[in-house]
């Protein structure tokens, strides 16, 4: 089954190329368009997309309201979002994290890279470098949380030791090869320790894992 791509961007030139080189990807294809938000979470319903790229500045509902409400509904909690904007601002980066996106990306992206993007997001990691990570979720948990019913415990005690461990070095940024590589264990059995974890601590993806790692004390905020 191809991966379920849902384009929004306010610009019909840029949905055009992006979806010229999503289709042209034998493992991937787009599934609609939005011109704004709000049609970004009708369509990510209507649609049941696996990825939504999306853009910030849109009219109506902008990319991060919308991320946010795709990211809060239950029904929708296979849907993951890849921010992709025009305006790489660290502002815009923990904000969308905040919001629940899995990753983001500037449209200087090269094609290779955003296809190789829409495939790891897919597959449950979060599109950031170890040094990203480590300085936007230090950011993140520095700002107050102004969400309602909002939960900053994490039942660390539902884990093993091992899945502890894994938890640590997800929230250093490592993928699954090179958790393997330091746990001289398989990639699959690092990736099962991955998921395991995510789904017991009910976490999204690996970039919610990483702000539930801080907030537990698993990892630190770089000095």
């Amino acid at each position: 089954m191809p991966i379920r791509v849902l384009l929004a961007d306010d610009q019909k030139l840029i949905r055009a190329g992006f979806r010229a080189l999503v289709d042209a990807a034998p493992d991937l294809e787009v599934v609609g368009e939005a011109s704004t938000g709000r049609e970004a979470v009708e369509l990510a319903r209507s649609t049941r997309a696996d990825i939504v790229l999306m853009d910030i500045r849109m009219p109506e509902v902008d990319g991060l309201a919308a991320t946010r409400e795709i990211t809060a509904d239950e029904d929708l909690a296979g849907v993951r979002v890849l921010i992709l904007t025009t305006f790489e601002v660290e502002e815009y980066v923990f904000n969308a994290l905040r919001a629940g996106a899995s990753g983001f990306l500037g449209k200087g992206v090269e094609p290779v890279e955003l296809l190789a993007a829409i495939r790891l997001v897919a597959d449950g990691e979060a599109l950031l470098s170890p040094i990203a990570t480590r300085s936007l979720i230090a950011r993140f948990l520095t700002e107050p949380d102004d969400e309602p019913g909002t939960q900053t415990a994490v039942p660390l005690h539902a884990l093993t030791g091992r899945e502890r461990e894994v938890l640590a070095l997800v929230a250093a940024g490592l993928s699954n090869g090179e958790i393997a590589e330091r746990l001289h264990v398989s990639t699959s059995t690092a990736k099962t320790h991955v998921n395991r974890a995510m789904t017991k601590l009910g976490a999204r993806d690996r970039a919610q894992l990483v702000v539930m790692a801080y907030r537990a004390g698993l990892a630190r905020p770089p000095k």
